[in-house]
């Protein structure tokens, strides 16, 4: 063993190690317990960034650390693959999107092992490839002959610069979640998934996840959106025609003046087109229909028709407004001006009549038979009277829309229908899948491959491709049987395997990512593919990396964000930032700690930090930085710290092996001071594990590892009793610290005396003995003052404490300071020592 700790020498010698025996490969096997541990699909997107760096390691830990409990782990990896960045990467590079993905995945593959994570690379999937899509494709067409997707013409959120539509849940406040454009409307045809169909499960569901963190779980219960209410009809005056609308508060329901619709309400389509007034007010509405409504001017338009009121019997007129939001369910609202703001500003301006039906006193008024009625109970008598008419029914209504598949793009998914010249929809014959797209990325104008025969008939076929969150909705499944040729998935692995014990991902995917995620799983369920209600019991979303962000501002206004490799600091006594400098002498405004991005230019080069440092290192730094949940403020200071602590250990080690010794602990010849430190050890083993197993506070774990290692750097080594305590008190180190710095640890464990793979050594075990109501914890005060704590074995006498005390250096250091006159103890609690201050006083003409 050298005396110096180099990670350059140990790292990859280890990785070759993994490599070649594939230490970490896995199979099936009923005799052990299984663990599936699964960090979310990367996208191969060019080069790890530190988000997904923290979010692997995390996912290793654990895996490492069950691993050493003694259960069958699978953790595997794959890419995500296909998706508009390829695209638009291709276009930018003069290349196939094709030779972009897999020279990406080819590099960030290489960047994974130097990290040392304990993949099985034998289960790796890429989601681009033919035989893995062309299950999907075969699912899809289970779920078309199950009449679970379907094809209709939709208005649709269209990105004008990737053309392609948007699942409403890839839009974000009006504009496209990958380039941020702002969306259009339009209506074309589409391929949708019933999500809806499974939005009473979905939502009960959530329940049973009772490892979830809440926020996730309220998340989705808020997109899916459970109402209960009531639809109205609305009779249309001298027409046999009626409007139906949902509502679910019926107090104010007598204080209705008008009937609010968008554009792209039924009723239109049903009226005279050619009006030329509408048809400008309609192209008016979609001019504005992607900015906030206060940034736009309330307008309607009057039909010219109205509705009977069912109650009142009063003519309600019928308004096309422009601010109904584009993602409600609504097409139509009963609108009551007189308790609604929006509406109430609209009857202002269009002078429509506002009735005030709940007085202050918070009571029915002018509402006829229901006046006097708190609200409570005038809505149900409202509901009773409107069903006993028949003008109303009981309702259930969700927010969630069913969820749009089709994209307009080449690099995905091609969907496996075609279209006969009589209109007939038909699905690709399974023995002709997969549908491999061509390398012309305009499917549509490509009539190889458009134009088809099938069957010996004519055909058309469907040019959109599948919404790549189909590819990540169904990859964990896959991953229990990557190779298997029989089928989607394999029933039996699949029920060994799942569902997913401990998943770890980024809470922005919430709902784009895990309410699919949770859709497929249940798709497949009822396709008796698996056997589970849920595709994980364990979810842990972990923080943001954070770094210094600085720009400059140049004469156009515009913002330049520079990289904190060309900047030059100045900072203060208390580490503020007064000046910062770029290489081109710009004074650069520090925009604060932010998330590190390629648009902000903040992000650190993970393989800078491994060259310098080491990737054990790296992983000890974002494990001990924070919590998994909170976010970590990038410092390289605490990089430098956590490359000092495992050079601690390592000498700590170094000096123990040049000892030579073989001395087998004797816990009967343990001193006292010696079964304090393996009571300290034994508390920390406890601690440790309990932050791991449940807590999954990696921090903490650490923190606790690295207060005893500061522990054992001061205890004697001159007795073979002390020198066998001081080799088990490093076991357990290493073997604790394995799967946070795992390179390290299995080269310490080698020197240790230990021929076997540290990765299969058992977790250490706690001596419940050793830990036993062994000591006591005392407070020492000075004059009444608390100056520190001691642990002492348990009934020791006030004399064994008071020199206990006296070795303490946070507490001598008062002593010595004055003469001790008396002292009061309070059996197995407290020791007070009172001292004289008034030699000191006298002496240095100071007051202490």
């Amino acid at each position: 063993m050298k005396k110096q700790y180099c990670h350059k020498n140990i790292e990859k010698k280890i990785q070759n190690y993994w490599k070649k025996n594939k230490t970490f490969k896995v199979i099936e096997d009923k005799n052990k317990e299984k663990y599936y541990c699964l960090s979310m699909i990367p996208y191969p997107s060019g080069k790890l960034h530190m988000g997904h760096i923290r979010n692997y390691t995390i996912g290793d830990v654990i895996s490492r650390y069950q691993r050493m409990l003694g259960k069958n782990v699978l953790q595997p990896i794959g890419w995500d693959a296909f998706g508009l960045p390829a695209e638009n990467a291709a276009i930018k590079n003069n290349t196939t999107p094709e030779k972009w993905t897999y020279n990406n995945i080819r590099y960030m593959r290489k960047q994974l092992k130097t990290l040392g994570f304990s993949y099985d690379w034998d289960r790796e999937i890429t989601t681009c490839k033919p035989e893995y899509y062309r299950w999907e494709q075969w699912f899809f067409i289970k779920l078309y002959k199950k009449k679970l997707v379907y094809k209709k013409l939709s208005l649709v959120n269209w990105c004008p610069n990737d053309l392609t539509v948007l699942a409403n849940e890839q839009v974000i406040n009006g504009r496209c979640w990958n380039c941020d454009s702002i969306i259009e409307l339009k209506k074309i045809p589409q391929w949708f998934i019933k999500i809806t169909a499974y939005a009473e499960e979905l939502l009960n569901d959530l329940d049973k996840l009772k490892n979830w963190p809440k926020q996730v779980k309220n998340m989705q219960r808020n997109w899916i959106g459970r109402t209960e209410g009531i639809e109205i009809d609305f009779n249309i005056v001298n027409t046999s025609k009626i409007i139906t609308i949902y509502t679910t508060n019926l107090s104010t329901f007598m204080g209705a003046t008008f009937i609010a619709i968008t554009i792209n309400h039924p009723i239109i389509k049903e009226i005279d087109i050619n009006n030329h007034k509408i048809i400008q007010f309609i192209k008016e509405c979609n001019e504005i229909k992607n900015k906030k409504l206060k940034e736009t001017n309330i307008k309607g338009f009057y039909l010219n028709m109205d509705v009977i009121h069912p109650l009142t019997k009063n003519f309600l007129p019928i308004w096309i407004i422009n601010f109904i939001p584009v993602e409600s369910n609504d097409e139509a609202n009963i609108a009551i001006p007189a308790h609604n703001n929006t509406y109430l500003n609209f009857a202002k301006e269009y002078n429509i009549p506002i009735k005030k039906v709940i007085s202050i006193e918070n009571i029915l008024i002018n509402s006829e038979e229901f006046t006097g009625l708190n609200p409570e109970t005038a809505s149900k008598s409202i509901l009773k009277k409107l069903i006993s008419i028949g003008a109303g029914k009981h309702k259930i209504n969700y927010k969630l829309h069913d969820w749009c598949i089709s994209r307009q793009r080449y690099w995905g998914t091609p969907i496996p229908i075609a279209t006969m010249k009589d209109g007939n929809i038909i699905t690709i014959p399974e023995e002709e899948l997969p549908v491999i797209h061509t390398i012309n990325n305009k499917l549509k104008n490509n009539n190889k491959y458009k134009n088809i025969s099938i069957k010996n008939k004519f055909a058309f076929r469907e040019t959109d491709t599948f919404d790549t969150f189909i590819e990540s909705s169904w990859y964990y499944a896959r991953y229990t049987c990557p190779k298997y040729n029989h089928g989607m998935i394999d029933p039996i692995t699949a029920a060994y395997w799942l569902p997913v014990d401990q998943y770890i991902g980024g809470i922005e995917h919430a709902i784009l990512h895990l309410l699919y995620f949770r859709l497929f799983h249940k798709l497949m369920r009822d396709l008796k593919l698996i056997n589970s209600d849920e595709p994980v019991k364990n979810l842990l979303c972990q923080g943001m990396v954070l770094s210094d962000t600085f720009y400059y501002i140049k004469n156009n206004g515009q913002r330049i964000w520079v990289s904190n490799e060309n900047i030059s600091l100045k900072r203060d006594n208390k580490n503020n930032i007064i000046n910062a400098t770029d290489n081109k002498c710009h004074k650069l405004i520090y925009a604060g700690m932010c998330k590190m991005s390629k648009s902000k230019n903040n992000g650190i080069d993970p393989e800078k930090i491994i060259e310098k440092y080491g990737a054990d290192t790296l992983r000890l730094f974002l494990m001990f930085a924070a919590p998994p949940e909170s976010t970590i403020e990038w410092q390289e200071s605490n990089i430098k710290g956590a490359n000092r602590f495992i050079k601690k250990i390592w000498s700590l080690v170094y000096n123990f092996t040049q000892k030579k010794t073989t001395c087998i602990l004797i816990k009967k010849s343990l001193t006292t001071e010696q079964k304090k430190i393996r009571y300290f050890l034994h508390k920390t083993i406890e601690k440790v594990t309990d932050d791991i197993e449940r807590r999954h506070t990696f921090n903490t774990a650490i923190a606790a590892i690295m207060k005893f290692t500061n522990k054992l750097c001061n205890i004697p080594q001159e007795t073979k009793e002390d020198l066998a305590l001081i080799k088990e008190s490093l076991e357990a180190i290493v073997l604790m610290l394995s799967p946070i710095i795992p390179h390290v640890c299995f080269e310490m464990w080698n020197f240790l005396g230990h021929k076997e793979n540290i990765d299969f050594v058992n977790w250490p075990t706690v001596d419940k003995k050793a830990i036993k109501n062994n000591f006591q914890l005392i407070i020492i005060q000075i004059n009444g003052k608390t100056r520190g704590c001691i642990n002492v074995p348990n009934n020791s006498n006030e004399n064994f404490i008071f020199n206990e005390a006296q070795k303490k250096s946070n507490i001598s250091k008062y002593i010595k300071k004055g003469n001790i006159i008396n002292t009061i103890y309070i059996p197995n609690k407290l020791l007070n020592f009172i001292i004289n201050w008034f030699l000191l006083i006298i002496k240095n003409k100071c007051i202490i």
